[in-house]
């Protein structure tokens, strides 16, 4: 008998297309009704119930009662991690349509990897980060320096262990962990980045530009170019 992890079964799960596409979906960080998933999915709301009892039955997401409604999330940032890696290994489709080639190019250029920044501009602003000394790279973790915890402090984000995450659009490093959580949430909180409604696509505020290029020294963000002379 074989009593190793059933890795088959926890395969099964997660890579079929329906629950791929709402797995993927859930690493917003945020709660979605079966609806919502089903619609992601492309798939009628019975298939998609069915679908989410397995994944709730799997321990992938949980589910929590609102009213009329129940909101479905992943079960936490073990699972989140999976997905992300599974994302860093799988190939990237080519968009086909306007709408896809738009919801591509947002999601490449900043997004959130669950509870933390990801796409070009994550990217960038951990290479910035590291160029000025704030943090440095020890596989698989992001060492935060004195002078980082100085200029972390002046964002008002208290230091914290950073963990590096493969991007699967840049096949680059960003920072994850509780320090790339608390990131992420500063700049959503100062409006410097604003959350989609619908993805989760992070979209740059029309006065966010400006302020990343004084923080991180990132002279187009929407573009992900460096000052080569701030950074």
């Amino acid at each position: 008998m074989n009593i190793d992890p059933d890795i088959a079964r926890l395969a099964a799960l997660v890579t079929e297309p329906a629950r791929a596409a709402m797995m993927t979906h859930l690493l917003d960080g945020r709660s979605w009704t079966a609806t919502e998933l089903a619609r992601v999915a492309g798939i009628r709301a019975p298939a998609a119930s069915v679908h989410l009892k397995k994944l709730v039955a799997g321990e992938l997401i949980k589910v929590s009662p609102n009213g009329r409604h129940r909101y479905f999330r992943l079960a936490g940032e073990r699972v989140a991690r999976l997905i992300e890696q599974l994302q860093g290994l799988a190939p990237v489709p080519v968009a086909a349509t306007p709408g896809q080639r738009r919801a591509s190019a947002a999601l490449s250029t900043c997004r959130l990897c669950y509870d933390h920044l990801a796409g070009r501009l994550g990217v960038e602003i951990t290479l910035a980060m590291v160029q000025r000394g704030w943090l440095i790279e020890d596989e698989p973790w992001f060492r935060v320096t004195g002078p980082g915890r100085e200029a972390l402090a002046e964002l008002g984000i208290e230091a914290a262990p950073g963990r590096t995450c493969m991007d699967w659009s840049e096949r680059r490093l960003h920072l994850a962990g509780p320090l790339g959580v608390r990131l992420a949430q500063a700049l959503i909180n100062r409006k410097i980045l604003l959350r989609d409604s619908k993805t989760r696509a992070l979209r740059i505020s029309p006065l966010g530009a400006e302020s990343i290029g004084a923080l991180f020294g990132i002279a187009d963000p929407a573009v992900g170019s460096r000052d080569p002379v701030s950074s």
